[in-house]
């Protein structure tokens, strides 16, 4: 017997670690665009999910972004069928122009995803975010000044709409797939707009390339210590926001003030969330300015919030004034 290619098999440990909690007959979707990442990745899940009695099914988003892509989509749909993936999907979207070219196309594509997922009650959606997309993503978080939340990178897993979405493949390296589809003898698409410049990520892609695996490798694990991190100091402000919430809209500010600036500006960040303020909307200077009714109190006015909410320090209190 042919000893297994190292690529091929770095691509499915990883994914079998990613499954390793799946229920035999449950559903697991592959994201596949039809690139050499998410193709690796498909390969490897249909491998993986045939030894665990899963069913491992593929769903595939046209964006309608450049000339052929429903061709694209058909052809990928067509291969996934022949391979056996159950079920096959493909989801057009129209890609609203809010919020710029990257992040109409993420939102468009996600609310597809989670459309599918639904539809065919998927345990699971795995995505093919290899170890150089998130050395890309926390160097995209650093240039635009981002908090620890930015410079945690992707998580490995994350639920969005009541869907669990994976990306098993944030330790494997991008050689590495395009190596896996190689050897399984696929042609990857590559997809113009990872080289077109009106996108930052392929402004920022030559140069991750350029520093080398050893700084790819550093920026990883950068986002995985992070991320941790970040994970205690966010339960730590969920338990402190349950202690400071005194009644509707409000939060006592003694309690406040006994809290690590840390964690209060966290606290700060999930009332003016809970207030409605947009997550997108909401920056840092928003939140220095609630902090400095708690920590640098002399008497101002209401700090403004988008959406033209208002919050103001009143009897010992942050209050949401309207």
């Amino acid at each position: 017997m042919a000893a297994l290619a190292p690529a091929v098999a770095a691509v499915r440990a990883a994914v079998r670690r990613g499954l390793a909690d799946m229920s035999p007959g449950d559903t697991v979707l592959v994201a596949c665009s039809g690139g050499a990442d998410s193709l690796a990745l498909a390969v490897a899940a249909r491998f993986v999910t045939q030894r665990m009695r899963t069913h491992c099914g593929l769903v595939t988003v046209d964006h309608g972004l450049q000339a052929g892509s429903g061709e694209r989509a058909a052809r990928l749909a067509g291969w996934a069928r022949e391979h056996e993936f159950d079920p096959v999907d493909v989801r057009t979207v129209k890609v609203a122009g809010h919020g710029g070219p990257e992040a109409s196309a993420r939102n468009a594509r996600y609310a597809a995803l989670v459309a599918a997922a639904k539809a065919h009650r998927a345990a699971l959606v795995l995505l093919g975010h290899t170890r150089d997309d998130q050395a890309e993503t926390v160097l995209l978080a650093l240039t635009r000044g981002a908090g620890p939340h930015g410079l945690a990178g992707m998580p490995a897993r994350r639920e969005r709409q009541g869907v669990c979405f994976a990306r098993p493949l944030l330790d494997v390296t991008r050689a590495d797939t395009r190596a896996a589809c190689e050897v399984a003898g696929l042609t990857p698409w590559e997809d113009p707009h990872n080289s077109d410049h009106a996108y930052a990520r392929s402004r920022v892609r030559p140069l991750v390339a350029a520093l080398g695996p050893a700084v790819i490798d550093n920026l990883a694990r950068t986002a995985a210590l992070v991320a941790a991190d970040t994970a205690l100091l966010d339960e730590l402000a969920a338990d402190a926001y349950d202690k400071a919430a005194t009644g509707a809209d409000e939060l006592d500010v003694a309690e406040l003030q006994r809290l690590p600036q840390a964690v209060r500006t966290r606290v700060l960040h999930a009332w003016a969330r809970r207030l409605g303020v947009s997550g997108g909307a909401l920056s840092h200077r928003h939140v220095v300015a609630m902090d400095n009714l708690v920590t640098d109190w002399h008497g101002q006015g209401p700090a403004a919030l988008p959406g033209g909410l208002r919050v103001a320090r009143q009897d010992g209190r942050l209050r949401r004034l309207g």
